[in-house]
């Protein structure tokens, strides 16, 4: 018998012996998470197709076209920085208060602060909406949280295997909710344009659809979801004893409507205790941080660097696409990464193991960024033939293997965890990190790109910052064992 320990060593699953048998999926609550994850990225891609425009009739440029991009990348990280402020309270709250209040909190907060970017007529108010809606939106980290409380080490790999849904068909819908909905008045004048709020507000309806749907989302929760954390504190009582000082407050006994995982947890670390920040901060966890925050860092990066090269002229050292090539070759990637998690990841954890797809997944981008300069040297030499598509077909196939290494860190994440009650603040510690990644990525890399392709710079700066980028991750890898396991088992 295994002795239970109640510090920051504890480890998150103390398993007397190896599953035999995988747990099936808890369909009644998994379903709704699945729904829940759809409401982040409708709501951002939504926006995303007519926020230039947006910012031109603002008139915060004063008609520099110049100036666009400029604005448009401090709205998009007015977000993330209020994001990054707050994540890591709201996933730690969660662990005393439960995943419920606080996704409820963040579903309200996206539907509100969707519905005010829509009437928003200056640029100041713009940013304001957005910052709401970073700093109340705590469902990212909490989301995780909750699919690692209702799953266990044999069917969390399949679980993650259909988190890609939600976010194919939010990328999917969403630009097309925006694109064609924006400006009604002026696009539909036989169905909109007696109306006269539409006229004023041109930007209200498309913002209207992700707005309507997060509220009921909400509904939805408040009815249907139930709460995953088996020991809660009130909140008055956290307000009452410091929630940010104090490390543990007696916890409410659980309730009839409270969802107790299944997946094999010892009946005394179900009422562990949530830790300090600074007991968080284990070796375990700072390794899989640090992955975690070089991976968001590399793939955003990356992410950024790939359209902007697809545009740019082959003589500049890009590949002279034109939009619509390049969004047809965007979206087709991103159906076929949730397809291949969807249908192998699963398959390859339970043949491989996490650790050796995280591994493939961050090598797999240094052969990505050294094929950015070879499909333009074939540009140059052949044209856009079959040798280019060939090799853009080889390196979105390889960004397949990097997406694969996300739900890997989710494994990893889980393991280390000082204890399950600290689950939710665990999580928010990557994330707070990963979302400062999302701010500095895209902007370093697609700076450092415009840099590199003006007359007498090094052509090929961008790509040695991306492989400093990809090999910094594959050096981070080698410090994470080849299973999680391994950290679960007892010391």
């Amino acid at each position: 018998m295994i002795t239970r320990q109640d510090d920051e060593e504890t480890p998150l699953l103390q398993r007397q012996e190896q599953p035999t048998t995988k747990t099936p999926l808890p369909w009644d609550q998994f379903w709704i998470i699945l729904f829940l994850e759809l409401s982040d990225p409708l709501s951002s891609q939504t926006l995303a197709p007519f926020i230039p425009q947006l910012i031109r009739d603002v008139g915060v440029t004063r008609g520099d076209e110049s100036q666009v991009g400029h604005y448009a990348g401090i709205l998009q990280s007015s977000y993330y920085a209020a994001h990054a402020l707050t994540v890591f309270h709201w996933s730690q709250l969660s662990d005393h208060i439960g995943r419920k209040p606080v996704l409820l909190i963040a579903l309200l907060a996206i539907s509100v602060s969707t519905f005010s970017f829509g009437l928003s007529k200056t640029f100041l108010g713009l940013v304001v909406s957005r910052a709401v809606c970073g700093a109340f939106d705590g469902s990212n980290g909490v989301m995780k949280s909750l699919v690692m409380d209702i799953t266990d080490v044999t069917n969390m790999p399949k679980a993650y295997g259909y988190i890609p849904i939600p976010w194919m068909i939010g990328t999917t819908v969403g630009p097309l909710v925006g694109g064609s909905l924006s400006r009604p008045a002026d696009r539909f004048p036989g169905i909109f344009g007696r109306s006269e709020l539409l006229k004023t507000y041109p930007y209200l309806l498309p913002c209207s659809i992700p707005a309507i749907f997060a509220s009921v989302a909400w509904v939805v929760t408040y009815f249907r979801l139930k709460e995953s954390v088996s020991t809660r504190t009130p909140l008055w009582v956290l307000i009452k004893g410091g929630f940010l000082r104090q490390s543990y407050i007696e916890p409410r006994p659980p309730s009839s409507n409270v969802l107790v995982n299944s997946g094999g947890a010892n009946p005394g670390e179900v009422q562990s205790k949530p830790l300090p920040l600074r007991a968080l901060l284990t070796p375990k966890v700072s390794t899989v941080t640090a992955n975690y925050t070089i991976m968001g860092l590399f793939h955003m990066a990356f992410s950024s660097v790939l359209p902007v090269f697809y545009a740019t002229p082959i003589e500049l050292g890009g590949l002279s696409l034109d939009p619509p090539r390049i969004g047809a070759l965007l979206a087709a990637s991103g159906v076929t990464h949730g397809i291949f998690q969807l249908v192998f990841y699963s398959r390859l954890h339970d043949h491989f193991g996490a650790g050796a797809i995280y591994i493939t997944g961050v090598s797999s981008g240094i052969p990505i960024v050294i094929l950015f300069p070879v499909i333009n040297a074939l540009a140059r030499a052949h044209g856009i033939g079959l040798a280019v598509w060939l090799c853009v077909a080889v390196q979105l196939a390889l960004t397949t293997s990097l997406v694969m290494c996300f739900p890997c860190l989710s494994l990893f994440i889980r393991a280390a965890a000082p204890n399950r009650a600290s689950l939710g603040a665990t999580n928010g510690i990557a994330q707070m990190f990963v979302t400062g990644a999302r701010i500095i990525g895209p902007a370093s890399a697609a700076s450092v790109f415009s840099y590199s392709m003006q007359e007498g710079h090094d052509a090929w700066l961008a790509y040695y910052f991306l492989m400093a980028i990809a090999f910094l991750a594959v050096g981070a890898s080698l410090l994470l064992p080849r299973d999680p396991s391994v950290w679960e088992d007892h010391q």
